[in-house]
């Protein structure tokens, strides 16, 4: 089968049919990571979105239900160079092919990604169509152009789970038994209770707090300030999520009632969301930050990490007051990588340090939460 992918610019690519026979719209990316294609295809920052994979071959070690970060994948399409038919991995429970056609994702396949990738770097993200279904140009760029910009867009809403629950499990075991993330000296600390606000949060940021001996209560993006402080928690979480931070004034009136009331950690779009909170403003990045090989330097420490990241917004550093510090910076761009007040107890940054399958420079972050919390009750 043949697969069209046209941009709202009107730049068309024609390729190779997998997954999905169907048609999706989104806005178009590229993510840099050279491995964990099934932890991209399942995090839920990317609603909405288009993926686009530079590591040249995709779906050679199939999937396993141990690598989702969510319930299902949710890019609207991928666009790859090479597509492989089979899956070389003892760990495989499912060929790719199969994984995304039984979860509706369209694949684009045999087509020049280099091209697509300089395309967006040159003229920034935008909306695209991924279908198998027609070779009209003129009919898909219609579609493509009637789609809502991702700015402005409340869809951390969407994605968000519809009731609370909680997520003990610090030991997630694979295919074998084996323990993956056995928890840091759990039985020389007492546990502590974290709500989670659930943007579109990854699983293994639920796995690194229980790593840290802490019960995790996750609760809905709309659930209000008032009813996490009835649940007594040592400290609150805002996760990841996608599309725009401005539209979501009631997440950011919920930090701002917690404020100084309990410590409070936020990533991606929890970072963003603080930024907003504390008086700051948001932009979009030209075309964004999606990769496993970001370079961010800790101003405190001096130290270098290498980070995920998977975010099209970021704070505008200039527009935050005075009494909150930078504390990382992006060294490819130099643009605001993390945050704190400087008087209440509550920081964020704007990468993922749970990556998975890394880089795990940055998993101190969760260690410092937790002292964050254990120093507050004191």
């Amino acid at each position: 089968m043949h697969a069209i992918l046209a941009l709202e610019d009107g730049r068309v690519f024609r390729g190779r049919a997998f997954g999905a026979p169907v048609e999706r719209v989104g806005e178009v990316v590229f993510n840099t990571s050279l491995t964990g294609y099934q932890e991209i295809f399942t995090d839920p920052s990317y609603a909405g979105q288009i993926v686009v994979l530079t590591n040249p071959q995709i779906g050679n070690y199939g999937t396993s239900p141990s690598d989702a970060e969510s319930s299902k994948p949710y890019i609207e399409g991928l666009v790859v160079r090479e597509f492989s038919p089979l899956s070389s991995n003892w760990r495989s429970t499912e060929v790719t092919d199969e994984y995304l056609e039984r979860n509706g994702v369209p694949v684009i396949a045999d087509i020049d990604t280099r091209a697509v990738v300089r395309h967006l770097r040159a003229h920034g993200v935008m909306r695209g169509i991924l279908s198998t279904k027609t070779e009209n140009v003129e009919e898909l760029l219609a579609k493509v152009r009637a789609l809502k910009p991702m700015t402005g867009t409340d869809l951390a809403s969407v994605v968000s789970t519809k009731k609370t629950y909680e997520w003990s499990q610090a030991e997630p075991k694979n295919e074998t038994g084996d323990k993956l993330l056995p928890k840091a000296n759990a039985a020389a600390e007492n546990e502590l209770h974290v709500v989670a606000y659930d943007f579109g949060i990854k699983q293994n940021i639920l796995r690194m707090l229980a790593r840290e001996n802490c019960r995790v209560t996750v609760v809905p993006a709309r659930t209000p300030a008032s009813e996490v402080l009835a649940m007594n928690p040592d400290g609150v979480f805002f996760s990841n999520g996608p599309g725009d931070p401005e539209p979501l004034e009631y997440a950011q009136e919920n930090i701002r009632e917690l404020q100084g009331k309990k410590p409070l950690f936020g990533i991606c779009l929890g970072h963003q969301l603080f930024g907003i909170a504390l008086g700051g403003k948001t932009y979009k990045l030209k075309f964004g930050h999606h990769g496993g090989n970001h370079p961010i330097k800790n101003l405190e420490t001096g130290k270098v990490e290498i980070t995920a990241q998977n975010h099209n917004f970021n704070v505008d550093p200039e527009s935050l007051p005075a009494d909150v510090a930078v504390t990382h910076v992006n060294l490819n761009d130099q643009t605001l990588a993390g945050l704190k007040h400087k008087t209440d107890p509550m920081f964020s940054v704007q990468y993922h340090p749970e990556a998975s399958p890394g880089p795990h420079d940055s998993h101190y972050l969760f260690k410092q939460f937790r002292t964050l919390m254990e120093e507050f009750k004191k």
